[in-house]
């Protein structure tokens, strides 16, 4: 893809990424859980203002963390009931890089404190990464991935 100027676009990493949930109070709640922390911008508490669906300044109702200069947003504009579905065009799963295996082990402990459901942490030996997989509210598969170690 070429720029005006001749260039090719070089990404640096993502800025945000934004999920499209059904019930923003569940999914914040689980979130904030995961990622022991609230979310830094969040409009969640106006959800029942009929506005808010329509204004992309408050983000239609959502919240947002931010870690390591990006973003994970969550757009409440599903409907009640719907699920996500892998198998359809956009998102297969969404993966977060944490720093070590160990902190897999750590996320593990906190998710069985929480009662969360999760996978096991699991060696993907060809793509040089471990991997803890688990679910979110609106089933969205997420990864939590860590570099392998070199002496695995």
């Amino acid at each position: 893809m070429s720029s005006a100027g001749g260039g090719i676009v070089d990404p640096q990493g993502f800025a945000h990424v934004r999920l499209t949930v059904t019930d923003i109070r569940r999914s914040k709640a689980f979130y904030q859980q995961l990622f022991g922390m609230p979310p830094g911008s969040d409009f969640s508490e106006q959800i029942d203002d009929p506005t808010i669906h329509d204004d992309p300044w408050r983000t239609y109702g959502g919240c947002s963390f931010t870690f390591h200069g990006q973003t994970l947003g969550l757009r409440p504009v599903a409907p009640p009931g719907d699920r996500f579905d892998p198998d359809r065009v956009g998102l297969d799963h969404l993966s977060l890089r944490v720093r070590s295996v160990d902190d897999l082990h750590g996320a593990v402990d906190r998710l069985d404190a929480a009662g969360i459901v999760h996978g096991a942490v699991t060696d993907l030996e060809p793509f040089g990464l471990v991997i803890l997989s688990l679910q979110d509210p609106d089933d969205i598969n997420l990864e939590l991935a860590a570099p392998r170690p070199a002496d695995a």
